[in-house]
C-alpha cells in the first residue's frame, strides 16, 4: 500500500521502518536539517534494546502535493497536531490516524471531517516507542516488535479500517490493539505518565536519583490521576488498568518502574522525552489542570507533591531550550 507518514521524529521513523519491513510504498515527511540527512543518507535507526541498527530508504517529501495516499499517519506532538489539522483534512486520503499524546481527539476529528474535502476515516493511535533522535540517526529503544493502540475518538474502527491497518504490517511482527474510546484511553495515559515527567523534572531529568519513596509517591499520585476521571465519569483504560496499582501486580510495578529510573532505559523512554518535549508536556499538564478544575475538590496530595517539586515552565524552558522541539 502506498502510505504517508507525517513526522519524522523518533516514533514516526520506527513506524516508517516497520511499513518499510512489510514491503509497502513508504513516504516520510520531514523538514530542515533532518529532511537533507534522510534524503542524502537514508534513515538510519540503532535499536538500543535489540543491539541491532537498520537502513531503510523512504521516499523524502517536504509538504504535501496533492499525491494520493492509501493511509497517513501523522506523528507529531500534541501541540504540534493542532497546526497541522488543515494539512491532514486536504490530505489525499480517506484514512487518517493521528498518533501520538492527544487531549483533543474529539474536537481534532471534527475539525478534518468538517473542512475534509472527501470523506475521510479519522483515527487516533498510540505507540509506545521512545528513543532519541540525535544528527544522523534515531535511537530507538522499545520492547519486542512493539505494536499500537488505535481506534476512534469515541468508536471502535470498522470491520473494513481493522482489516486495512492488519494488512499494512503483515509479516512484521507488529500488533495492533483495538479501543472504543481512544479519548478515554489518552487521558488514562495522561494519569500514567505526568506524575513520572515531574518526578523527572524535579530531578533534573536523572531518574537514577530516584528514591524508593518518590517512585511510591509517584504510583501514588498515579492511582488519584485515574480516581479523578473515574470521578469526572471517564472509563480506566485499558480495562486492567487498576489491577496493576493493588496486590501483588502494584508490587511489581513498582519494580519495573524503579528498574527502569535506575537504567538507560529510564533516559531514552522517559527523561530524553522530558528534555526535547518540554512545551508538549506543558501543554499536557495544562490540559490534565483543566480536568482537574472539572473535579475541583477530588484529593491529589501525591499529585501535588510531585507537581510542587519540579521547577515552573519557564524555568524548565530556559533549562532545556536547545534540546527541545523535536517532533515525534
Amino acid at each position: 500500500m502506498k502510505i504517508l507518514i507525517y513526522g519524522a521524529g523518533v516514533i514516526g521513523c520506527y513506524l516508517t521502518h516497520v511499513l518499510c519491513a512489510a514491503g509497502n510504498d513508504v513516504t516520510l515527511l520531514a523538514r530542515g536539517i533532518w529532511r537533507e540527512t534522510l534524503e542524502r543518507d537514508g534513515l538510519t535507526i540503532v535499536h538500543h534494546l535489540q543491539k541491532k541498527t537498520t537502513h531503510d530508504r523512504p521516499r523524502i517529501i517536504g509538504a504535501l502535493n496533492g499525491e494520493h495516499y492509501d493511509l497517513v499517519f501523522a506523528v507529531m506532538q500534541y501541540q504540534q497536531m493542532a497546526a497541522i489539522l488543515d494539512d491532514l483534512a486536504q490530505a489525499n486520503s480517506c484514512v487518517v490516524v493521528l498518533v501520538g499524546n492527544n487531549m483533543d481527539a474529539g474536537k481534532m476529528e471534527t475539525y478534518i471531517q468538517t473542512y475534509t474535502a472527501a470523506p475521510k476515516t479519522v483515527l487516533f493511535g498510540f505507540q509506545g516507542t521512545g528513543g532519541r533522535r540525535e544528527t544522523d540517526k534515531a535511537v530507538c529503544v522499545r520492547f519486542g516488535d512493539m505494536g499500537m493502540t488505535v481506534g476512534g475518538a469515541h468508536g471502535e474502527p470498522s470491520t473494513a479500517d481493522k482489516q486495512g491497518l492488519t494488512s499494512v504490517f503483515a509479516g512484521t511482527g507488529y500488533h495492533l490493539t483495538w479501543a472504543a474510546d481512544m479519548d478515554a484511553w489518552y487521558k488514562c495515559h495522561l494519569a500514567f505518565i505526568l506524575p513520572i515527567v515531574y518526578l523527572s523534572y524535579a530531578l533534573d531529568c536523572d531518574l537514577r536519583r530516584a528514591t524508593g519513596k518518590q517512585i511510591k509517591t509517584g504510583l501514588q499520585a498515579v492511582r488519584e490521576g485515574y480516581g479523578l476521571l473515574d470521578a469526572l465519569g471517564h472509563p480506566i483504560l485499558p480495562e486492567d488498568t487498576m489491577e496493576k496499582l493493588h496486590g501483588f501486580k502494584g508490587a511489581l510495578s513498582y519494580v519495573l518502574l524503579r528498574l527502569m529510573a535506575k537504567t538507560t532505559i529510564g533516559e531514552l523512554a522517559a527523561t530524553d522525552h522530558c528534555r526535547n518535549a518540554v512545551t508538549e508536556l506543558e501543554a499536557l499538564d495544562t490540559a490534565f489542570a483543566a480536568l482537574r478544575e472539572r473535579g475541583l475538590g477530588f484529593p491529589m496530595p501525591h499529585w501535588d507533591t510531585l507537581r510542587s517539586a519540579m521547577p515552573d515552565w519557564e524555568r524548565l524552558h530556559q533549562l532545556y531550550r536547545k534540546q527541545g522541539g523535536h517532533r515525534k
